[in-house]
């Protein structure tokens, strides 16, 4: 994410903000934008400033979220802020050939039953007050205006072709364009779930082959709601519990057996159970980060972060270096910029069995608990395996054991069967830091898709 640019959009945000404001309003202002505080003295707009500048580069993204959600921004303005947000996050691609001949099949005439709907959502993506024909132009040439005749009250003067090209949709960023077609199959544009359907099962017909589907992601007040996705990247489910770096099996227990509700009946010390809900962005360490704090109510971030880091390692087994060394190695490469990268939770339970393997037999759960899981961008869930002698042999190492190895095998078609992505290491190549710490680099750095050290 480009840091600087966002910064100075931010700044040129504050220098309208403060006219908004009475000096007594300012702290509230700071604090819901997720601004320091900011000082006593000078004039207004100097102690806005002086807090953005107070600001961290780590919590600039936070900050920008909370002025387009608090704030009233004129449409250019909001649009530059949200590409540069958006543009530094995780995004699907989707090329312009393809953009067109969805917009080619396009009929808008479900959407256009409900054209208050369908005009917020234009009014939250693009630039309707200064469209191309604007400027100096009369009132009619502006974008919003041509809307509303040739396609809400007149719906045969344009294409669906040409209202995309109007609106700049085959020349917009990805992730603008990603975030339109969402809007479009969205309850809030659309409060019709044939409706939702039949826009999505047409979408994706484009969609998919250039490897993007739009997928049912839960329910919004009983309509489904869609996400755009990779295809054949991730699940369609969010995760609702995260039991993780476990000192033992857990203990659990339903309190509602026919609402499927669980409790985990363990002391905090024993394990760590994540109960946010997991967005768009998958599981970052800042979530994680500022559940801690909440949990544990330690207000300072770099002594939670500390904490934190320390209670997961410490569930690390003594006897794995290897799983050791790719947690540190992790946290080392990533300390300055954790914020803005996925969490790597260790000793995470995918499956629960009360039974063991003796007493369940041929039909028991395999890979119970895996070493590592992180949740990326687009529902993608990532296990990693530290795979050490354990796994394929018996008696201290002695002999090798086939029928392991087949279980752990058919562990991996499972989850890989539900949508999680499998990588596993072998011990010896992690067991050296120096060694591992290249082939950790590239890993992550494919995994993450950006440049190794970066």
């Amino acid at each position: 994410m480009d840091m600087a640019r966002l910064r100075r959009l931010i700044d040129g945000v504050l220098l309208t903000l403060y006219t908004r404001y009475t000096a007594k309003e300012l702290p509230a202002l700071c604090q819901r934008l997720g601004l320091p505080t900011p000082s006593e003295g000078n004039t207004k707009h100097e102690r806005l400033v002086a807090s953005l500048n107070a600001c961290p580069d780590d919590r600039l993204s936070d900050v920008a979220d909370a002025v387009l959600e608090h704030e009233e921004l004129g449409q250019a303005e909001r649009m530059a802020l949200q590409d540069v947000l958006w543009l530094g996050r995780h995004h699907v691609q989707i090329p312009s050939r393809t953009r067109r001949e969805l917009a080619k099949d396009f009929d808008l005439s479900d959407h256009l039953r409900y054209p208050d709907r369908f005009m917020e959502l234009l009014d939250r993506l693009w630039h309707l007050d200064n469209g191309p024909l604007g400027g100096w132009g009369t009132p009619i040439s502006i974008l919003r205006n041509q809307i509303e005749r040739h396609v809400i009250r007149f719906p045969d003067d344009w294409t669906s072709e040409e209202f995309f090209e109007q609106l700049g949709a085959f020349e917009a960023s990805h992730p603008r364009f990603g975030y339109f077609v969402e809007g479009l199959a969205s309850s809030a544009v659309l409060p019709d779930e044939l409706a939702q359907r039949r826009f999505v099962e047409l979408a994706n017909r484009h969609l998919n082959p250039a490897d993007a589907q739009l997928i049912q992601h839960g329910d919004t007040d009983g309509y489904p709601h869609f996400q755009l996705v990779e295809h054949g990247r991730g699940t369609a489910r969010r995760p609702r519990n995260l039991i993780f770096a476990t000192l033992g099996k857990p203990d659990i227990r339903f309190t509602s057996a026919l609402d499927n509700d669980i409790e985990v009946a363990e002391r905090d010390d024993k394990m760590l159970v994540y109960d946010h809900p997991v967005g768009k962005e998958g599981l970052l360490w800042r979530h994680l980060l500022s559940w801690w704090q909440e949990t544990r109510k330690i207000p300072d971030k770099e002594q939670a972060a500390r904490a934190l880091y320390n209670r997961m390692k410490d569930s690390l087994p003594k006897g794995s270096p290897g799983q050791q060394i790719l947690f540190w190695y992790y946290h080392h490469a990533n300390w300055d910029r954790l914020s803005d990268v996925p969490a790597l939770l260790p000793e995470i339970w995918l499956h629960w069995d009360p039974k063991t393997l003796r007493e369940r037999g041929a039909h028991a759960m395999q890979n119970l608990r895996m070493d590592f899981l992180m949740l990326l961008p687009g529902n993608r869930r990532v296990v990693l395996e530290v795979d050490g002698m354990q796994h394929y042999t018996r008696n201290g190492g002695t002999e090798p054991d086939s029928a392991k190895y087949a279980a752990a095998m058919a562990g991996d078609r499972d989850l890989k069967f539900r949508g999680y992505e499998v990588f596993r290491f072998g011990h010896d190549e992690l067991r050296d830091r120096d060694r591992a710490q290249p082939l950790l680099a590239g890993f992550f750095a494919t995994l993450l898709d950006r440049p190794p050290n970066s």
